[in-house]
């Protein structure tokens, strides 16, 4: 039967990337994320914990009657809800909803589809986001952290060249660390601890050639072939 209560991202499959950890937007969470503006909300509450609708209004630069209409649209949608262990005055706080969440892959949606267009719209407000955070810090940070942070924090590109096995074996392994980090401090962050956003971008190069047979290789390969 319908309901009119928020959507429970929670019963729905995970992706293939992240099996029994993450959940995939339904077509109607998806959509609802997929303004400019909700996922700059959606985003703020995920990096730095619950706010009110007149707080996201200052962060963001927006009156607070419009970040209110659109968090409720994120709570019906499933992505946000109220932080009720806050203060009861006027203003609710809100929360992102726990949990891991991953948007369609946009190979399985028809070209030219509203979802498809949806996750086009999603993902380029997902790179602006960090890419405007993480400039942010390379221009300002010296401003406002310590050495301690900017003596640790650090951005590094590493070249190689692997096959699609070794790839996944690699992004594997820094999945196992990461969910160490979550599992420990995501819901219980030490007493002074900041925001941190980590990045992991492992992609082949548009540019790039497959690797050829060495001349060593083939010949192993011809002298141990069976007849």
């Amino acid at each position: 039967m319908a309901t009119n209560g928020p959507a429970d991202l929670s019963s729905q499959p995970s992706s293939s990337r992240h099996p029994g950890i993450d959940h995939v937007l339904p077509s109607s969470s998806l959509k609802s994320l997929a303004h400019p503006l909700r996922v700059r909300i959606y985003d703020e509450l995920s990096s730095y914990g619950p706010m009110t609708a007149s707080g996201l209004g200052e962060r963001l630069g927006e009156s607070s009657g419009s970040t209110s209409y659109h968090l409720r649209q994120l709570e019906r949608a499933g992505l946000v809800r109220e932080d009720t262990t806050r203060g009861k005055g006027r203003e609710r706080w809100w929360e992102r909803t726990p949990g891991s969440i991953a948007i369609p892959d946009a190979r399985s949606l028809p070209a030219g589809s509203a979802e498809r267009l949806a996750v086009k719209l999603v993902e380029d407000e997902w790179f602006r986001s960090r890419e405007t955070n993480f400039r942010e810090f390379v221009l300002e940070g010296d401003q406002v952290f310590g050495d301690e942070w900017l003596d640790i924090a650090t951005s590094d590109t590493i070249n190689l060249r692997l096959t699609p096995d070794q790839l996944g074996a690699l992004v594997a392994d820094i999945d196992v660390v990461l969910k160490t980090y979550i599992d420990a401090y995501k819901r219980t962050p030490t007493p002074g601890s900041r925001p941190v956003q980590i990045h992991i971008n492992a992609f082949p190069l548009m540019r790039g050639e497959p690797t050829a047979e060495s001349a060593d290789s083939a010949d192993t390969a011809a002298t141990t072939k069976e007849p």
